[in-house]
């Protein structure tokens, strides 16, 4: 018996358990608000759904109700609780429900499937440029403090930084596609041209190219004054510290020291906020994807906002919230494993 409490004593020590435990119980919390915030707003999908059938085809109220019920296998006419036990029911067969209002009785996970390769596409990219560049002048920026780079490009950063992503979408489209004509306005709407057959081809690439020219250039604008300013702080901080400072003594050169000691010590705290943001590529951004019709996930939470479309907007908050927790128990992993003087995978946290 004490054999078994000293193994199960061990195992509520262990780190990862329990932020697999916390993890667990965060997203259970998050799906749980998401299923009665969604369902305390204005509107009846089911209903819409059924006066639709009624007008275009003329059945009777009970018939397009019926109809509803085993299109859709749910009834917003049942208590709520038993909405939500059926909901996690299903949730654990990994049945996320089918479509209301966008695609009616399309499955909501193939929905999700069909957009989220275009967010994680057009993001992601954005998010690693937008570090790295970031990072380096960041960098520059510290090393060369008070001097005419460092005042025009941290001013440029906390200007990028302050205003909103959409207003800079707006801004981009305004003046590089309708003023300037510097970038043709056809592609600022959509992933790729009508025009074009989707497939592994030299054209149909080069489309998509062109037509991510401009959410990118948005996503690293927005993402980039966070960035540089976070790594000019950290690394004037690091700057001062005693080990650089003794292997300035030892003669050691300045682009190991710059590397080494300054670079990757500076850059640590910036790697817990990356693997948190990967986290959120997975959510788009709603906004900068409406602006420029892109079909991403952003936009279709939108489309399922718009549309009082519950099963749609249940199944990309979920998606959303495993990629964020999962992120964050990756970030807390990571800061572990690059940073030694952090204990995070033995006994204590």
């Amino acid at each position: 018996m004490s054999d078994t409490r000293a193994f199960l004593y061990k195992v509520y020590k262990n780190w990862f358990f329990r932020r697999s435990v916390r993890t667990l119980a965060i997203i259970y919390v998050a799906i749980t608000l998401t299923f009665f915030i969604i369902r305390l707003m204005p509107g009846n999908p089911i209903e819409v759904f059924i006066a639709n059938m009624m007008a275009a085809t003329g059945m009777s109220y009970e018939d397009a109700k019926q109809l509803a019920l085993a299109m859709f296998s749910i009834n917003l006419d049942e208590p709520l609780w038993k909405q939500y036990l059926d909901y996690l029911y299903n949730l654990v067969q990994g049945n996320f429900g089918r479509s209301i209002a966008i695609s009616p009785g399309t499955p909501v996970m193939q929905i999700i499937m069909e957009f989220l390769p275009w967010t994680l596409f057009s993001v992601s990219i954005s998010l690693l440029v937008s570090f790295v560049l970031g990072v380096v002048f960041g960098i520059i920026a510290a090393y060369r403090r008070g001097g005419w780079f460092d005042r025009i490009m941290s001013a440029f950063a906390a200007t990028v930084s302050a205003i909103p992503n959409y207003l800079i979408g707006i801004l981009i489209i305004v003046f590089l596609g309708v003023q300037w004509k510097l970038w043709p306005i056809e592609y600022m709407r959509g992933a790729y041209s009508a025009s074009v057959k989707p497939g592994f081809t030299l054209e149909f690439i080069t489309d998509v190219f062109k037509h991510l020219l401009a959410p990118f250039i948005t996503y690293v604008f927005s993402t980039f004054g966070g960035w540089m300013l976070s790594m000019k702080a950290n690394t004037i901080s690091t700057l001062g510290e005693d080990y650089v400072t003794v292997a300035k003594a030892k003669g050691l050169p300045e682009s190991r020291i710059t590397i080494y000691y300054v670079g990757k010590n500076a850059i640590l705290p910036l790697f817990t906020s990356l693997a948190i943001s990967l986290g959120f590529i997975f959510g788009g951004s709603v906004l900068i994807e409406s602006i420029f019709v892109y079909r991403g996930v952003g936009s279709l939470l939108w489309a399922s906002i718009t549309s009082r479309d519950y099963t749609v907007m249940q199944g990309v908050f979920l998606i959303i919230t495993i990629s964020v927790v999962l992120a964050n128990l990756f970030a807390d992993m990571l800061y572990g494993l690059i940073d030694p003087r952090v204990k995070t995978l033995g006994g204590g946290e």
